[in-house]
This record gives structure tokens, sequence and C-alpha cells, in this order.
């Protein structure tokens, strides 16, 4: 969209990147299935490898299609710049993979999506990297964490799978302090909840497969970058401020500024780690955020219902949602998010692992999957899958004990979900 009014966030949401087609006058975002470009001349293609002119190169970097979703998510995030990639957790690699080296260490929440944890307990030791697990509710805890080998924070806005929402500001303080950029998954949230980079995010990272796209079709990532962060203040991260080699000496940050991260991200990140997203799938993501804040407002009214109704429920030891007054979480909740808290949290059934089963077992309505964020109501026995992978004080601490479900609620009527979980806790309580 051009420059001139501010527009708002469901206007946004429809139109930001987009633009009629120069060549036909389509009006919705055409899919450009196509690996490569035909340069004008020599010198065009020249200046596109030198990075002296934006432009269409090759797919695996850059693509119409593709570029209108970075811009779309970028413009709702409040950021400069975002690259997509081919799924959430390759997002979470894209964003350390500029900041981190050989010995250097992420500062993370212990409250974080398992597949996460496991992917930074154990994956990122092979390229020597390694991380510290602090509670994010203890800021001082996480200021103690962070020493000179810490290159980034890493935190969920509302985690995965427990629905507690993070103080992002008080982190964000102390990241500054340390003079380290701060990470913010925000993919259970959405920029229609909650926007990191206002409270004081460096970058934000989205599983697009999630709420964004909304149907459950396609998996996607995107980083967006803040364009605030000082990459030369220091020699922490010599990938953007120092001479890069592969193209002649050019520093990142003094050549591109504000949007040195997000040209890093295209012309290193995905030029060689090669996780690129297919422009069908940015397509599909790109319709589905057209109603991102109208379904996300369906999503919250339906689990502060169908949350209210479990809390009242005799099999049931508890829920975690943060929009019930009885949260320990509510007050920041109604203060950080003041759309609301999302669609996520996860409950404890009495009778444990096995009542868990049974209840996964016995529902109709909610389908059984590996996925959140969908119209569809979702639910996972967290222990037993998701989180399977990590030792039980890591399952406690993250949310997802042996006797706790998580559950994302989608946007069908909420009695009817009530009524599934009614007949569902029967079965497993009886």
């Amino acid at each position: 969209m051009t420059d001139g009014p501010t527009y708002g966030f469901d206007t946004l949401q429809i139109h930001a990147g987009a633009r009629p087609d120069p060549a036909t006058g389509a009006r919705q975002t055409p899919i450009y299935q196509t690996t490569a470009y035909v340069f004008r001349d020599a010198d065009h293609a020249a200046a596109l490898f030198n990075l002296q002119e934006v432009g269409y190169i090759y797919s695996r970097l850059t693509n119409p299609t593709v570029a209108v979703l970075q811009e779309r998510v970028a413009t709702l995030e409040g950021g400069v710049g975002a690259v997509c990639c081919s799924s959430g957790h390759a997002a979470q690699i894209m964003a350390l993979f500029p900041l981190m080296e050989p010995g250097r260490n992420v500062v993370a929440s212990t409250r974080l999506y398992g597949g996460t944890v496991t992917q930074f307990s154990q994956t990122i030791k092979r390229f020597g990297w390694s991380a510290k697990f602090v509670d994010f509710d203890d800021p001082k805890a996480v200021a103690d964490a962070i020493d000179e080998d810490t290159r980034a924070v890493f935190g969920e806005s509302i985690a995965n799978p427990g629905g507690y929402v993070t103080d992002i500001r008080s982190i964000a303080d102390v990241a500054d302090a340390a003079g380290v950029p701060l990470i913010i998954d925000n993919t259970s949230a959405t920029p229609y909840l909650c926007r990191p980079i206002e409270q004081g995010a460096t970058l934000v990272v989205h599983s697009t497969t999630k709420y964004l796209t909304g149907n459950g079709t396609v998996t996607g990532g995107c980083v967006v970058d803040s364009g605030t962060f000082d990459w030369s203040a220091s020699d922490k991260f010599p990938s953007l401020s120092a001479p890069e080699p592969a193209y002649h000496g050019l520093r990142f940050h003094e050549t591109f500024g504000g949007l040195a991260y997000t040209f890093h991200g295209i012309a290193i990140g995905l030029r060689d780690l090669g996780m690129t997203m297919n422009p069908q799938a940015a397509h599909y993501t790109l319709m589905g955020i057209e109603t991102l804040s109208l379904r996300m407002q369906r999503h919250v009214e339906n689990a502060e219902k169908v949350a209210a109704w479990l809390e009242k429920d005799d099999r049931v030891d508890y829920v975690t949602y943060a929009g019930l007054p009885s949260s320990p979480y509510h007050d920041r909740a109604k203060k950080h998010y003041p759309h609301g808290a999302g669609g996520l949290f996860t409950f404890a059934v009495k009778g444990g692992y096995d009542a868990c089963v049974k209840l996964v077992n016995s529902l109709e309505i909610f389908s059984h999957v590996a996925n959140l964020g969908d119209a569809r109501s979702l639910i996972i026995h967290s222990a037993s899958t998701t989180h399977r992978q990590l030792t039980p004080e890591q399952q406690e601490a993250a949310g997802a004990g042996p006797g706790v479900v998580r559950v994302s609620i989608g946007i069908e009527d909420a009695d009817d979900l009530i009524a599934d979980l009614d007949k569902a806790l029967a079965a497993a309580c009886g």
C-alpha cells in the first residue's frame, strides 16, 4: 500500500503488500509458480547478485507471491521486513543463524512448545550452539543466565501448550541491558492479539502454519525484523557488522541499515540453508490472513466460554487459560493482550494419563492432531506426543504433565464443543 493514511488492522490484513498484477490486472495475488526469472541483460543480473538492486533471481531466494506475504506479516507486526520460510521450526533456525557461532548460547523460556525445547536442547548442539532454559516469570533469573557468550533471548508471547502469557516488556528490558536481541514466537497470539515489537522485541517468529493460515492446509514460517537493533554496537554479531566474504567484503548493517537482518536472511540464510517457502503455501496463507481478526475474535470468545465451563466441572483438576479471572496471568493478559488471551490452553483431567487417553479417543468434534490454530477445534495429549521426548521435569515445567491435555479452540458453535467435551469426560472419568 502507498504511503499516506494510517490504516487499521482489518484493512491491512487484506491489502498490505498486495497490488493488482501489473501484467493481467488480477486482483488476488497470483501464485507465481516458477523457479527462475529472466534478467533484462547481463548488467541487471550482476547488480542483483551483488545486492546492488532488489529483484527476483531464483525462487529459493525470492518469489513474488512469497514477497507479498512477507510484506503483509511485517506490516501487521510493525516490522521493517520479513523473511518467509518452509516451517515454524525453520523460522527459529533462520532467526538464530545470523546471530550465533560455535560456542554461543541462547537464553530460552522453560515454557516453550516441546519441539522447540528439543530443537534448542538437542539439535542446535550440532551447530556448536547451546541453550539455557529459564523461567520467564523471573526477569532476574533471565538476567543472571545471560553471559558473554549469549547472543539472543527467546520466548513465546502466549506459550504453547499452557497458554501462559509473557510480560514481553520486562524481558525486553533485560535483553536490552545485555545488548542482545529478544526473539518472540508470536504464533499462538498472532499480531491481532499481541505485537511484540511494540513491547520491545527485536525479532518475531511465526509458524504461519497455525493461526495465520488458519485452515490446516500448508506449513510455513516467518521471521520479522523490527529494524531497531544496532548490530554494530559491539562485536557480538559479525555476520551483520563485519565484512562478508561471499559479497566482496560488504557489511550488511553498514550497507542496509535497519533492513540489514532481513537482507541477510535472504542473501545468506535462504541461499545457504534453503528453507524456502513455496508460492502455493504463501498463497493459502495470504487468503487465511484476510480473515485473521474475525477468526481470532471467535477463537477468543469460544475459548473463554469453554474454559469457564471446564473450570467448574468436577472431573477437571484445573484449567490454565489466562482469560479466566482465576488465572495468575489474568491481569497480565488484560494489560498486554487487550483483545484476549487466545484460543490455546490446557486442562488437567482427574484420572491422569489413562483418563487423558480415553478423553481424546472419545471426542467427535475435536480432532486429535499435532497442530493448533486451525478453524477446527483440536486436542492433543502433549506428554505422549509433542512433549514425549522431554524428561518428566521438562514436561512439568512446560505445563505438559501426564494428566494434561492441550486444546486449540476453533470457531465452531461453543455449545457443541462443550457437549462434545462433556460426553468425552464422562467416558474418561466414568
